[in-house]
């Protein structure tokens, strides 16, 4: 089998698809800031708040995937089958948990996350209008993980396209109004969210019958299979556990951007949607790279696997350096979109170029990891990078960005620091063939399956 052309026929319909949700980010954070720079800083604390409570979904989205690419590529569709059956029914109850939680905690998030006082008021009727869409994401995000797994990814292009067009048609009149009706402001934005993950559903289910004939019983939608996600937890555990450290870590450093203010978190949200288009390139080659690398440990094909993880590694680096590159130079005429704020267009700026040293770390981290997980090798990338995510991560974003006083940039060479280290880390795993011994395990417990 030639690995080049399936891991750029996976890839550009995921670069695509994932260029469509940061442009919508991105139309929803200038939206928000139009009606104000509060409004602008409480819409991307609530987006960190949902992104926290995602996680949970790593333990099925992870899993979900890696067993479905190897049993594929070991031709066990029935087991395959029963694996995306058992992922919609763990999907509706952490997708009903996590939309709880956002409902019930907003306050005690928001807290969390030190939100300003000017900004949490903003913020907490956005986070409870957006809770009931975490429950259509959950559906979503498992069934597009089906489907890519099943190298459907241009189908999965095609709901996201869709979704996000209703998402983008709704979201003006919904936020500003129509005619004499005034709108919702960001409450706006939820209602447009909740409408197009709606459509997306309904997407999702029309093409599962279509193109893999599964059409879900009325049981799959509550039922937990406990063999089928006992597979799937064993590689869904590590990553979200992965995700949690990381996404917990994190949100220090957000807790660090809101202690220096609302015009700091405004600042913060502005050059992170700017330096996701340089992210956009190394998550799609990552995530193809974790989908090839199954279907071939799946079929025992182990040396193929390990030259298509430097393939893509070599050109996931060399583009997501050249775009984050490319982005800071565009920083001062794109941040105007957000802004008009002249000391907040000048530290983002340098947020930008700060990034450009930054991203090379991370596409290690997102190609590599995700080539170990789909190996079967899922629980060193959490061991290894734990105390990285800890110490550098979020004791770096308090030591550099609060007690010695470097303020968001600070924040940013911690990111970077910690990306770099981490990286270095899953780059020695894979190139000293660590993966190999997980990699025959998968391959005798699917062969024990049989």
């Amino acid at each position: 089998m030639s690995s080049r052309p399936r891991l750029f026929a996976i890839a550009w319909p995921l670069f695509l698809e994932l260029l469509f949700a940061i442009a919508v980010g991105f139309v929803g954070t200038a939206l928000a800031a139009r009606l104000s720079d509060r409004a602008g800083a409480a819409f991307a604390l609530t987006n960190n708040v949902l992104a926290m409570l995602f996680i949970l979904f790593r333990v099925v989205g992870a899993g979900v995937g890696v067993v479905l690419t190897q049993n594929l590529g070991a031709g066990r569709r029935d087991r395959a089958d029963a694996v995306a059956r058992a992922a919609l029914g763990a999907s509706s109850w952490v997708g009903g948990f996590t939309a709880l939680a956002a409902l019930a905690g907003s306050d005690a998030l928001l807290r969390l996350l030190n939100a300003p006082p000017e900004v949490a008021p903003l913020a907490r009727p956005l986070l409870q209008a957006l809770a009931p869409a975490l429950l259509l994401d959950a559906w979503n995000s498992s069934m597009a993980s089906v489907m890519r797994a099943h190298l459907r990814a241009r189908d999965t292009l095609f709901v996201m396209v869709a979704m996000h067009a209703v998402h983008l048609a709704a979201m003006v009149p919904l936020m500003f109004g129509v005619g004499a009706w005034s709108g919702l402001g960001l409450v706006g934005y939820a209602v447009a969210l909740l409408l197009a993950r709606a459509v997306a559903l309904a997407l999702h289910l029309l093409l599962w019958r279509l193109r893999l004939a599964l059409v879900p019983q009325a049981a799959d939608w509550w039922r937990l299979r406990r063999a089928e996600l006992a597979a799937v937890a064993h590689i869904g555990l590590p990553g979200a556990a992965e995700n949690i450290v990381y996404r917990l870590s994190f949100m220090v450093s957000i807790g660090v951007a809101g202690s220096l203010g609302a015009r700091a978190l405004a600042t913060h949200a502005y050059a992170q949607q700017v330096t996701g288009i340089g992210l956009l390139f190394g998550v799609a080659t990552g995530l193809s790279a974790e989908i090839v690398v199954g279907h071939l440990i799946g079929a025992g094909h182990l040396r193929q696997a390990h030259g298509l993880v430097r393939l893509a590694l070599a050109r996931g680096l060399a583009v997501s350096v050249a775009v984050a590159t490319l982005a800071a130079l565009a920083g001062p005429w794109v941040l105007r979109l957000f802004t008009d704020d002249a000391a907040i267009i000048h530290d983002a700026g340098v947020l930008l170029w700060l990034t450009v040293l930054l991203e090379p770390g991370r596409t290690f981290n997102i190609v590599v990891i995700n080539a170990l997980r789909a190996a079967g090798d899922a629980r060193y990338p959490v061991l290894a990078g734990a105390a990285s995510m800890v110490i550098v991560l979020a004791g770096g974003s308090w030591l550099l960005g609060s007690h010695l006083g470097w303020g968001l940039p600070g924040l940013w060479i911690a990111y970077a620091a910690d990306e770099w280290l981490r990286g270095l880390l899953m780059w020695r795993r894979w190139e000293t063939l660590a993966w190999v011994p997980h990699a025959r395990a998968s391959r005798r417990r699917l062969a024990a399956a049989h």
